[in-house]
């Protein structure tokens, strides 16, 4: 866990500029996915699921991600991802076990915070955290991962 809310933003702003230096020279979409889903592992406490479901123009199918093994597809409107990815907006969960439309993939994963790859008012897709603690995430994660999010849409090649 963080021990401040500085050293929350300032781990956020750090995370932020890798990214930016890992997505400057490379535009293909699993290549930013994949990176960008190992830098969030990596760089964010309790961590036990960090990747992307695509959208297919149907269904959410499992994209780049750190974690172990995972649901492959997830149906709009189910569960967080399609909660967030129907809704194209953030979607954060305290507590994952007091969430009524919450698919287990992983039983170690406490709180959810997904947010929604959205460019032009098309869909692409979720990015999708899972944290080992209750609570995991707030309103700092949500500002500093769609910045991350949008920074990732505005220099990845998602045709």
């Amino acid at each position: 866990m963080w021990k401040s809310k500085k050293e929350k933003i300032e781990a956020y702003e750090l995370l932020v500029q890798q990214q930016a230096a890992i997505i400057e020279i490379e535009q293909d979409k699993i290549a930013n996915l994949a990176n960008s889903s190992a830098l969030l592992a990596d760089a964010l406490p309790n961590t036990v699921f960090a990747g992307y479901y695509l959208f297919t123009g149907e269904e959410l199918v499992l994209g780049p991600f750190q974690g172990k093994v995972s649901c492959t597809r997830i149906k709009m409107g189910k569960g967080v991802c399609g909660e967030s990815a129907e809704k194209r907006e953030t979607v954060i969960v305290t507590d994952v076990k007091n969430h009524k439309n919450y698919i287990s993939c992983d039983s170690a994963a406490r709180s959810e915070i997904v947010v929604p790859l959205v460019k032009a008012g098309t869909l692409f897709g979720v990015l999708d955290l899972d944290s080992s603690v209750t609570d995991g995430y707030d309103e700092i994660d949500q500002e500093y991962l769609e910045q991350f999010v949008t920074a990732l849409l505005n220099n990845t090649d998602f045709s």
